[in-house]
Parts: C-alpha cells; sequence; structure tokens
C-alpha cells in the first residue's frame, strides 16, 4: 500500500519527541516499551491512516533506537532508520538545536523521499549478535593494545623490582583481555557454525585467497548476510573504496579519487586484504607487479585489489559456489 503520511521521531536515551508530519501533531513519550506503545496509539488516533500507509522514521543512534526497531518490526510498522549525517545535510542552513524541531524536520525529509526510501529490515538474531560481539572485540583489542605500549615503554625507562605493581597490573590486564578476546572469537565461531546459513556464507567468503576470518564476519554483519546491498559496487561506495570523479567547468581538473564518507573498519580490512592478497596470491601479484612497471601509483593499484577481492565476495555469494583459483589451472 502507498505511503501517505511519514512520522518523524527524534530518538533520545530516556525521551523519544514525535511529529506527524500532515497535521503537525506533536508529543513525546518515554523510550521504554510502554511508551512506545503509547506511542503508537495515539499515532493511530491522531493519523487518518491506515498503519499499512504510516512511515515511520528516526535516527540510527545505536542502542537508544534499538528498542524501538525491534517493537515496529514485531508489530508490523512501516519505518525506516536513517543516518544522522544525511538528515542534518537536508536541513541546509540552520542555527541552534532543538529535539522538538529535529523531529518535524526529520518527518518532512521522510515525506518528501517517501517513495523512495525503502521500509528497513531488521537484520536476523545472529548477525545482530555478531556485530556486537565484533565492536565489543575491538573495544578490548584498543585496551590491550593500550596496556602492551604502556608496559613497553615501562620496560624500557623503568626497573622492576622498583616497580612491581605497574608491571604485574598491566601483565595481568594484557592476559585477561586476551582470554576475552579469545572467549568473545570462539563465540562468534560457534554462532556461524549454528546457523546453516551463515555458515556457508562464511565457507564462501573465506574460499577467496586474502578473506581471512575476521574479514567475511565483517561483511557478514554490515551487508546482513549479504542481503542489504544490491551489488557490490554500492558497497564498495559504503566503504569508502570506490573511486569518483574530481572536475568542475574547466577551472577543477583533479584526479579520480575516494571519498571520505566510508566506513573506516572495513576499509582498512579490506586493505589489509588486499596487501594480503598481493604478497600471497599470484594472480594480484602479478598483476600488482604488471602495474607497476608502468608507472601506475601503488596506492591506486591496490585500491583495485581491494574492488577485485569485494566483487569476488559478492560473486561468490549470488552463485553460491567457492572461489576456484583459474590462474591455477593454466599451463
Amino acid at each position: 500500500m502507498k505511503i501517505k503520511e511519514t512520522v518523524g521521531i527524534d530518538v533520545g536515551k530516556m525521551k523519544n519527541e514525535v511529529r506527524i508530519h500532515t497535521n503537525q501533531k506533536y508529543k513525546n513519550f518515554d523510550n521504554t516499551v510502554t511508551g512506545i506503545t503509547s506511542m503508537i496509539k495515539w499515532t493511530l488516533a491522531s493519523s487518518n491512516y491506515a498503519k499499512e500507509q504510516i512511515l515511520f522514521a528516526f535516527e540510527h543512534t545505536g542502542i537508544y533506537s534499538q528498542q524501538i526497531s525491534v517493537y515496529l518490526t514485531e508489530n508490523g510498522f512501516n519505518y525506516v532508520m536513517l543516518p544522522g549525517l544525511e538528515i542534518r545535510r537536508s536541513m541546509g542552513i540552520t542555527r541552534g538545536k532543538d529535539d522538538k524541531i529535529d523531529a518535524k524536520k526529520i518527518a518532512l525529509y521522510t515525506y518528501r523521499r517517501k517513495d523512495e526510501l525503502k521500509p528497513y529490515e531488521l537484520p536476523s538474531k545472529n548477525i545482530k549478535e555478531i556485530k556486537s560481539l565484533l565492536n565489543l572485540r575491538e573495544k578490548l583489542v584498543k585496551q590491550r593494545s593500550g596496556y602492551k605500549a604502556t608496559l613497553c615503554e615501562y620496560k624500557r625507562f623503568l626497573k622492576r623490582k622498583e616497580n612491581t605493581t605497574l608491571f604485574s597490573v598491566h601483565e595481568k590486564m594484557i592476559n585477561e583481555l586476551t582470554k576475552q578476546i579469545n572467549k568473545i572469537e570462539n563465540n562468534l565461531m560457534d554462532i556461524v557454525d549454528n546457523d546453516e546459513n551463515l555458515k556457508k556464507l562464511y565457507k564462501l567468503l573465506t574460499s577467496i585467497k586474502g578473506i581471512g576470518q575476521k574479514t567475511a564476519l565483517f561483511m557478514i554483519a554490515y551487508t546482513g548476510g549479504f542481503t542489504r546491498f544490491e551489488t557490490w559496487r554500492k558497497f564498495a561506495s559504503y566503504c569508502g573504496i570506490a573511486p569518483f570523479p574530481n572536475t568542475s567547468g574547466i577551472s577543477i581538473r583533479g584526479k579520480t579519487k575516494v571519498n571520505n564518507l566510508a566506513n573506516k573498519k572495513i576499509k582498512s580490512l579490506l586493505d589489509l586484504c588486499a596487501k594480503s592478497s598481493i604478497q600471497w596470491n599470484s594472480e594480484m601479484k602479478l598483476y600488482y607487479e604488471r602495474r607497476i612497471a608502468d608507472g601506475k601509483s601503488k596506492m591506486g593499484t591496490i585500491n583495485i585489489v581491494r574492488n577485485k577481492l569485494l566483487s569476488r565476495m559478492f560473486a561468490v555469494v549470488r552463485r553460491g559456489t567457492p572461489y576456484v583459483d583459474t590462474l591455477a589451472y593454466c599451463a
């Protein structure tokens, strides 16, 4: 059924500011299950449209928006989660900050694009858990790196006998963090092994030379099991490895380059995969050496390899068969 009404929600830690676009009715509710239930009842009572014709919209605010997205999904409502930057740039020149006005602008932006926006589909429970565990692992790895760096400096400038507490506490923290990181990695693999679809995706991705465990899990999590992006080119744009022109009239003739708006974590993983593939994959190594011999830039060539690996990941998933190294069969 065609969308005829939009509802903008400014999601907060404690309160949700809600604005109905067509009649401009406004109210705030607690960000709890009870508050969200009251919000839905108020919206249906205040609007002249059926629930199938109403589109709810709010920013993706992590854990704060998780409860409302789960509720809307379970009760069959249409909704979209929009990037905060997308909404801010649609507002034009603004001054000040007000949650009530933000809800109004979210509703207006969604109404203007109601025919283009696709309702959001919540990823499966296992994919959400994988994403949460990967984020937790990243935090623990950063903390461990901090302790390791500090311990290295202590060893260089301090005597252990005179600073036994400093040394022992840092070493214990590093050991405990390593233990917890290993536990998370084991939990991640248990989730994959107990889900046939995720297990198949994981095996397909790791069949490509240069794609390891960590990259495969991140790809599964951030593509929603390869359902959120229609093509690998769209995902390349999302993770910041797709080149874009940089020209304007006759005054600007810049080089084609990647954009800074990107998922930097995925981009860094693909960069490591590309460098590993150049080192250990004969096909990529020959390709890299040939372009460098032709005078092409190293970073430009590495970016091409990143795109090649990404296209192969999408290809094996779409085809449903592992990657075949055709170079190995050459005479």
